[in-house]
């Protein structure tokens, strides 16, 4: 009864600063203009996890995911959150996307975000965004390729 009253709210949150939010340039772009849309600088292609997860930071990813990303991603990285069902956004079950990326390639997508998904560098520091992407790693069950597929 109140999950519904709660989206609301939620959707403001999360979309607001989304929208207003600018994007920033990459290092792949030169001074002063955007990267192209869905293009990962070369640098991250490839790119190995440099952070050894720690207890403490594998929680806090866990509760960013819950917190920032389960709405649309689901509980499980299927891609059925409630948010995503209610706006009828296309989402990839993390076994099958992130299984075709590397580390790195997720990294840049969580840090600078894609599409309609706000980039999460203003909330989290990047041991914390590596840890996230260890605990994507383990939830999906996917191992991280040399990258390319991302793009």
């Amino acid at each position: 009864m109140f999950k519904p009253l709660l989206m609301v709210p939620a959707l403001l949150l999360i979309g607001t600063p989304a929208f207003f939010q600018q994007q920033t340039p990459t290092p792949a772009a030169p001074a002063g203009q955007a990267a192209p849309a869905g293009t990962i600088p070369a640098e991250y292609i490839g790119k190995a996890n440099p952070v050894k997860p720690t207890a403490e930071l594998q929680e806090r990813a866990k509760k960013l995911y819950g917190w920032d990303c389960a709405m649309c991603h689901g509980d499980t990285g299927n891609g059925k959150g409630d948010v995503a069902a209610d706006q009828k956004l296309p989402m990839n079950d993390f076994k099958d996307s992130l299984a075709k990326m590397s580390d790195g390639e997720i990294f840049y997508i969580i840090q600078n975000g894609r599409g309609k998904m706000p980039s999460e560098s203003d909330r989290a520091n990047p041991d914390l965004i590596w840890n996230m992407v260890t605990y994507l790693r383990k939830m999906s069950n996917t191992t991280p390729t040399s990258g390319g597929a991302g793009q």
